[in-house]
């Protein structure tokens, strides 16, 4: 039987969904993932269905089911939009949730208390600053870079959710009012230079002959121009949006994360560099590091959001 300081942390995303039971003190004690159901005319049923086979399934593993008030908090991370208030998601990437009311199908799945609900974005940042390379940061931006790039912000321990839940997204800030058009349908956003297709993408308008985002940084680590110069490009979108974050919330660290963060000072040594093109004091003071939980942070953040209700 689970103890009293086991938590239930869910990360919903558009690739898949995981699961995880997390002590009190952070450590993830059993953990499942499945892929997210593709889209299709039955996607709603399945991935309701999924989600709640799956969190079923890690409660009763890690002894949780077995407690008559269930686990002592659950967290619920998931892309976005989110409605907090609602309990609802929209993630963009699974189209047949439109106001999907995750918070009651997870209550439903698992009993105990009322499911909290969080960003993934902002879940990944508390992550870090509770467990990760944010600890001690008392204004922290956490970005998250990957398919797209997502933000969340953590001000003095404590996540900045908004109006409704969805705080920091500051892949949809102007980098390039005069750049292409965003699937968000805003012109130039930062996501359609720093995500890692967009820096593929360019790469290979410019000539670079590879297919993928970790050969592309590969590439650019063995010192191809091509591929350094889409990395560079990537950066210059990030560095505006974090030097007007920084200026309008005096933070001291931003902690990138992300499947693109793994090409590690291929990202952040240009990031930095095109950081110090904003010379002002605010920034001066910066430090970007890359994230320290991986694939877990999320699942982390969501168990420390439920935990510090």
């Amino acid at each position: 039987m689970a103890p009293l300081d086991h938590y239930l942390a869910v990360d919903i995303g558009g690739t898949k969904i995981a699961a995880a039971v997390v002590t009190g003190t952070g450590q993830v004690v059993h953990q499942r993932e499945v892929p997210t159901p593709s889209a299709g005319p039955d996607q709603e049923r399945l991935a309701g269905r999924t989600l709640a086979e799956l969190v079923e399934q890690v409660a009763s593993a890690a002894g949780v089911a077995d407690l008559a008030e269930g686990p002592a908090g659950v967290g619920i991370a998931s892309a976005g939009p989110i409605d907090i208030a609602r309990g609802t998601i929209s993630p963009v990437n699974i189209p047949a949730w439109r106001d999907f009311d995750v918070v009651g199908a997870v209550a439903a799945a698992v009993g105990g208390p009322q499911p909290r609900l969080i960003h993934d974005s902002t879940a990944a940042a508390l992550g870090e600053h509770w467990l990760g390379a944010g600890q001690g940061s008392s204004a922290l931006l956490g970005i998250v870079v990957s398919t797209g790039i997502g933000g969340g912000f953590v001000m003095d321990g404590r996540p900045i959710a908004g109006s409704a839940g969805n705080a920091g997204f500051i892949g949809h800030v102007t980098a390039d009012p005069a750049g292409e058009r965003c699937a968000c349908g805003r012109i130039g956003c930062v996501e359609t230079g720093a995500s890692g297709p967009a820096m593929l993408r360019w790469a290979r308008a410019n000539g670079w002959a590879g297919d993928t985002t970790p050969g592309l940084a590969e590439a650019a680590a063995d010192g191809e121009a091509v591929a350094l110069a889409a990395f560079r490009r990537g950066a210059d979108f990030l560095a505006g949006a974090i030097a007007t974050s920084t200026i309008l919330l005096d933070l001291d660290r931003v902690v990138i994360a992300g499947g693109v963060s793994a090409a590690g000072e291929v990202l952040l040594g240009p990031l930095r560099e095109a950081l110090a093109q904003h010379d002002c004091a605010a920034v001066r003071g910066l430090t970007v590091v890359r994230a320290a939980l991986g694939r877990r942070s999320g699942l982390i953040g969501a168990a420390r959001h439920a935990m510090v209700a």
